[in-house]
């Protein structure tokens, strides 16, 4: 065998020389470099609440350091096991329909790992959250795209029955949704229902965001409805809800035919997720009053309008949403031929980071948009909206 034969067989993966750093990510480094205040990644680092904060510490100092179950401790599938009863009246077994993920990318992962398989096509409505997308390309799955009707985001049912084909296997429904903050009806939802029992399609639901909801709006799981809780992976966690982005918890429910696939793909990438943090978030679902969630959106609604008005001030016309906490905003008058260099020119000018729209689009789609988190201290947050009311 030459030498270059053996040269010849170094090279990256077909996946790897088509990837490039995810754009919020990019941004986050970026505004680091320069000490700015980051509104590009979700960080969420507002205060952790004190019951999740003792009881991980405490967990810790007891010994609980070790591996878990593969599908994490018995304490907190109970607990996610009755959250799912207690706010959408559905039934799950803890002992075989639970899964303690890392983090809901890590359960996204694994039920992808276990229900798809190379060349299926797999629905998302756009804009979308990247790494949805990149996680199905990385497994050779088709990510197709659906567009929502703008300004207001609103379901084509036409659109989504004109995508479906032989090869199509599930849907992907993220709401309260990121990048958007749109919150899907339950109008809009039984139509997606619709077409899954129609069509014999899995639903994977990112339900991240479920306590963030405005003005009214009632976050709604698709697993709830009629005849969709054996086709629907519900996937959640608590980074957002407990402020705790950095220790990777999510869970997954679902039917138990097809739980045990996923947290064997689950145990393969990631063993478990960390084993005293588990305790934390058992903590939270235990001891946290409905008061807590309340007090979450009402205190991020507040935010939100703090968002809104500087933006709308400094000529950045934002779209208001109804879920989640992230503001899409009209960039169409910041300097720059593309949505990522007008990100770096305001994160320049002004010290705060914002996300090129276009990570959220197909090519040559968002590029006069830019998406904005208020999930931020107080102090933080003030700051950033007066740099941006000085443009």
């Amino acid at each position: 065998m030459t030498n270059a034969t053996v040269a010849s067989r170094l090279a990256l993966s077909q996946l790897a020389p088509g990837t490039v750093q995810s754009e919020i990510r990019a941004m986050s480094v970026a505004c680091e470099q320069i000490g700015g205040i980051n509104l590009a990644q979700g960080v969420c680092d507002t205060p952790v609440p004190a019951p999740v904060e003792e009881a991980a510490i405490e967990a810790i100092k007891t010994g609980h350091n070790i591996y878990t179950r593969l599908d994490g401790i018995g304490r907190l599938r109970n607990a996610i096991a009755a959250k799912q009863q207690r706010d959408y009246g559905l039934t799950y077994d803890p002992e075989s329909e639970v899964l303690v993920a890392s983090g809901a990318t890590g359960g996204f992962h694994a039920a992808a790992m276990a229900l798809l398989n190379p060349g299926d096509d797999v629905l998302l409505f756009e804009p979308f959250y990247g790494y949805h997308v990149s996680t199905l390309k990385s497994l050779r799955v088709n990510p197709v795209l659906v567009p929502l009707a703008e300004p207001d985001w609103t379901l084509d049912t036409d659109a989504l029955e004109a995508a479906i084909t032989p090869k199509t296997r599930a849907i992907v429904l993220n709401t309260p949704s990121n990048p958007g903050g749109k919150v899907f009806s339950l109008t809009e939802i039984e139509a997606i229902a619709a077409v899954c029992i129609k069509h014999d399609l899995f639903l994977l639901t990112d339900e991240i965001y479920e306590y963030f909801v405005y003005d009214g709006a009632r976050h709604i799981s698709a697993a709830s409805l009629q005849g969709m809780k054996e086709r629907t992976i519900v996937i959640s966690g608590f980074s957002k809800t407990f402020s705790v982005t950095g220790w990777r918890l999510g869970y997954v429910t679902a039917d138990r035919k097809w739980m045990g696939a996923m947290s064997y793909f689950h145990d393969l990438t990631y063993v478990c997720a960390p084993s005293a943090l588990q305790h934390g978030a058992a903590a939270g679902l235990e001891l946290l009053p409905p008061s807590f969630y309340t007090q979450l959106a009402a205190d991020h609604q507040d935010k939100r309008s703090r968002m809104l008005s500087a933006l709308s001030d400094a000529g950045l016309t934002p779209s208001k949403p109804a879920g989640a906490y992230y503001v899409l905003a009209d960039a169409t008058g910041v300097p720059g031929k593309t949505a990522a260099e007008k990100a770096r020119h305001l994160l320049a000018v002004t010290g705060v980071a914002s996300v090129a729209g276009s990570a959220f689009f197909r090519l040559g789609r968002g590029e006069n948009l830019l998406r904005f988190c208020f999930a931020k201290k107080d102090e933080d947050l003030d700051e950033a909206c007066a740099r941006l009311r000085r443009l």
